[in-house]
């Protein structure tokens, strides 16, 4: 029966995942502090039954997810961020771009030869880390886009690199001093719908705003895979940053939990990468639950309120409706 279980949140969220507190002045408005004891969940069970893809830059791991499919993970710093190389025939394209803590780009030239094109599932730091690397970035056709592509300082990632905030030293040349988001161009601005022709492989743009602006999902409608972003993962979904649009969200929702029964497999942006289609549905019913006053919060000493559902959780502002 399609219905997510409802409980009561505890004062930290979700084994292993992020536990929500005040940003403080050295940390992006979308970050929080690390919990302290997220590095031993590193790595997470399910990367035992994937297929590890060696690559020479050990801030990464790499595994193949699904043919052609590989799943870039940095399990180091808390995000957990994963980033995704899809190939088709004929081109490549990059879904996320990571922290920008490691060099991305070596890895992806390890892993095809294809032309490369870097699409964003948002542009949030974590997600935007390596595009500078790349000759050809696509970007939704949004204000807060064109913000983000100048790039982000020192002093508002350095908490990004902070000794809590990490499982190992550091990649070399990569100080908490000197850490920052490099701008990056824009090659073309593109909409909801927009397809992608890597040869024998199409992707299909699905604009999901919400989280942010310019949040998208990513549609392979002959493989049956959907690329969630932040939108979804099993974790903290954070909906408290200044940008996201918790109504904008309830309706994104609400069309990605319409592609369920055309989907096989979701690939994720944080944490873990693969999670079964019906998530989504559970999402759309915790959603709505929020939204209708079912669902019981617990308020985060930030005076956010976590909602917590079974294998994932939701922090938002104080008031989600």
């Amino acid at each position: 029966m399609r219905r997510a279980i409802l409980r009561l949140a505890a004062a930290s969220v979700l084994a292993g995942g992020a536990l929500a507190c005040a940003p403080g002045p050295d940390i992006a408005p979308e970050s929080r502090a690390a919990t302290a004891g997220f590095c031993s969940n590193v790595p997470r069970g399910q990367y035992a039954d994937l297929e590890r893809v060696e690559v020479a830059d050990d801030w990464f791991e790499v595994y193949r997810v699904a043919p052609r499919v590989y799943a870039i993970y940095e399990p180091f710093q808390f995000q957990e961020v994963i980033s995704y190389l899809i190939l088709g025939e004929e081109g490549a394209l990059l879904f996320d771009a990571g922290m920008g803590i490691g060099g991305i780009r070596a890895v992806v030239d390890e892993l095809t030869a294809l032309p490369v094109t870097v699409l964003n599932s948002h542009t949030h730091m974590d997600h935007v880390g390596g595009n500078a690397e790349f000759e050809r970035v696509l970007a939704m056709d949004t204000e807060f886009t064109r913000t983000r592509a100048r790039g982000r300082t020192n002093a508002e990632v350095r908490g990004e690199v902070a000794a809590s905030a990490l499982c190992r030293a550091l990649p070399a040349g990569i100080t908490e001093d000197n850490y920052h988001t490099p701008a990056f161009e824009i090659s073309a601005f593109i909409d909801d719908g927009h397809r992608i022709e890597l040869g024998g492989r199409t992707l299909e743009v699905i604009a999901v705003p919400g989280h942010t602006p310019d949040a998208i999902a990513l549609l392979d409608r002959e493989a049956r895979f959907l690329w969630t972003g932040d939108s979804f993962y099993e974790g903290p979904i954070w909906l408290f940053a200044p940008e996201t649009d918790l109504e904008a969200y309830r309706t994104s929702v609400a069309r990605l939990a319409e592609l369920v029964p055309g989907l096989t497999t979701l690939f994720t942006a944080h944490n873990t990468p693969v999670a079964p289609p019906s998530r989504l549905l559970e999402l759309h019913d915790a959603v709505e639950a929020m939204f209708d006053g079912i669902a019981v919060g617990n308020r985060l000493g930030d005076g956010g309120v976590e909602f917590v559902f079974e294998g994932f959780s939701i922090i938002v502002g104080p008031d989600p409706r």
